[in-house]
């Protein structure tokens, strides 16, 4: 703990606040929906009632879970942020390097994110609570996320 308290002092970082990461996890979620809603318009078009419309949904399920985990896992390892988190002006970073994380810090990142959002989103709620506002990805990834 006192490594991480150090860490950032030294380099001058500061924890991006729960609500600026709150508002990139909206705009991210937002967009990956209108890709997939724009993905599979024909399919959504066609059903004629809402038990069909969430067949549709489930039947797609596994492919959403994979466009997000490569979303969060690229952008996150290219540009050390999401189009979200760019919008915010936060960026994570990996506690070794201070540097965008290497795509399996990244992957590993995204993966728990996913594990996050299935335990109806407590690894998020843990950042809360946490010192260093880390979230059970962030945990397991070994990062931080910090204003630009």
């Amino acid at each position: 703990m006192n490594d991480i308290e150090t860490l950032l002092d030294r380099e001058e970082l500061t924890l991006a606040t729960i609500n600026r990461r709150s508002w990139a996890l909206f705009i991210d979620e937002t967009l990956l929906s209108f890709l997939l809603i724009f993905a599979l318009w024909d399919s959504f078009m066609g059903a004629t009632s809402a038990e069909e419309l969430i067949l549709v949904v489930n039947q797609f399920t596994l492919e959403y879970i994979g466009m997000k985990i490569l979303y969060q896992a690229f952008f996150t390892m290219k540009y050390g942020a999401t189009l979200g988190k760019i919008a915010m002006k936060i960026r994570v970073i990996d506690i070794a390097t201070l540097d965008n994380p290497n795509v399996l810090v990244s992957l590993n990142r995204a993966i728990f994110r996913i594990i996050s959002e299935m335990l109806f989103y407590l690894g998020f709620l843990w950042a809360v609570f946490d010192p260093f506002k880390q979230a059970w990805h962030d945990k397991t990834a070994r990062t931080l996320v910090v204003n630009v």
